[in-house]
């Protein structure tokens, strides 16, 4: 893969707006049968699918969108491309409103979206690339040498003359990046880039997408994403979308603790020594969940409050009583457990 010679940029220094919203909302008609549409023909029933969103994205920034399906993250990247204009609110890319300068918005920003098909199968990369090229107005002076850059960039320089039709699912994902990238766009919005290939294919993607993209080019990417490795591994902060509602931002690790007890995991012959539950009625451990596993050993998760001051403490008070403990370390939320979490704490804030 060639790479283009540009240092990193330091994230301690990025504090330039990248990506604004102030109030966003969205609704849309929900569409009825024909039976009912004739019955009340007047009648109209929307459903709402972003409600007053405020996010700030610095530049250079690597932000994952979560939330379950329906969460209203598509509509949110169909307003940044400017594809839909929200009801109200403001969403500004790199200073261009995308409702009162769509065009000058579109120049700075790229949706990446999964779909192969959208990509010439019977072309070659480099013919797709050139095809893609002219519609965004590249220049034929620069058409040679921007294709082979790009091609070079993903990976793909070796393959060039190849048809897309016989690539695997991460060639054509790199494909697609490297057409996203032909404008020189300075946000990208990638939407499940990984939902099709392989772990061994995602985990050189992921890579891409962090060393490349942000580390090297500084590119700001918005990642919508159900993948845990992709949300804890990648992404700087994450925004948690729920039924059209910012429920929370931050990074995933102080989410984690602001959401929930931090988590233990603790690998033990003594599953039931009566400790454990000395120290559940103490409140100084809780929620234990027992997982046998090989060897004879039992793999126990608790949730200690207090973090690692308190799970030292725990730690302490296990093996003075005698527990036989082979490790014993901090186990994250998985994804859905986040947004669980999340969720409920929502509610609970609602309900108070």
């Amino acid at each position: 893969m060639t790479l283009v010679a540009t240092p990193p940029v330091p994230r301690a220094t990025r504090t330039t707006s990248a990506v604004s919203i102030v109030g966003l909302s969205k609704r849309f008609t929900v569409r009825r049968a024909l039976a009912v549409a004739m019955r009340t023909p007047l009648a109209r029933e929307t459903r709402l699918a972003l409600a007053n969103i405020d996010l700030e994205v610095t530049e250079g920034e690597f932000l994952g969108l979560l939330g379950p399906n329906g969460a209203g993250k598509t509509t949110l990247f169909k307003v940044l491309s400017t594809l839909i204009i929200p009801d109200t609110g403001r969403a500004t890319v790199m200073g261009h409103d995308v409702v009162r300068s769509p065009a000058d918005a579109r120049r700075v920003l790229a949706p990446v979206i999964a779909d192969e098909r959208s990509l010439h199968w019977r072309l070659s990369a480099a013919e797709n690339l050139r095809l893609f090229a002219a519609l965004h107005g590249v220049s034929r002076s620069d058409l040679a040498a921007r294709v082979r850059e790009l091609l070079g960039l993903v990976g793909l320089d070796d393959t060039a003359s190849q048809l897309v039709g016989t690539f695997s699912s991460g060639m054509k994902q790199r494909l697609l990046i490297a057409r996203a990238l032909l404008a020189r766009p300075r946000v990208l919005l990638l939407d499940e880039p990984t939902r099709s290939l392989d772990p061994i294919s995602a985990r050189a993607l992921r890579a891409f997408l962090r060393d490349e993209l942000v580390g090297r080019q500084g590119c700001t990417v918005i990642l919508a994403t159900h993948s845990a490795e992709e949300a804890f591994g990648l992404c700087d902060r994450v925004a948690v979308l729920d039924r059209g509602r910012l429920l929370a931002t931050g990074p995933v690790e102080r989410l984690a603790q602001e959401v929930g007890d931090a988590r233990f995991r603790a690998w033990t012959r003594d599953e039931h020594h009566p400790a454990w539950l000395a120290l559940g009625e103490r409140g100084v451990i809780a929620h234990l969940d027992n997982s046998v596993t090989e060897d004879g050993w039992t793999r126990i998760d608790v949730d200690v409050p207090g973090g690692l001051d308190a799970a030292a403490h725990a730690l302490d008070l296990l093996t003075c009583a005698g527990v036989r403990i082979a490790r014993f370390e901090r186990a994250p939320l998985t994804l859905a457990e986040l947004l669980d979490r999340v969720v409920a704490r929502r509610k609970e804030d609602l309900d108070a």
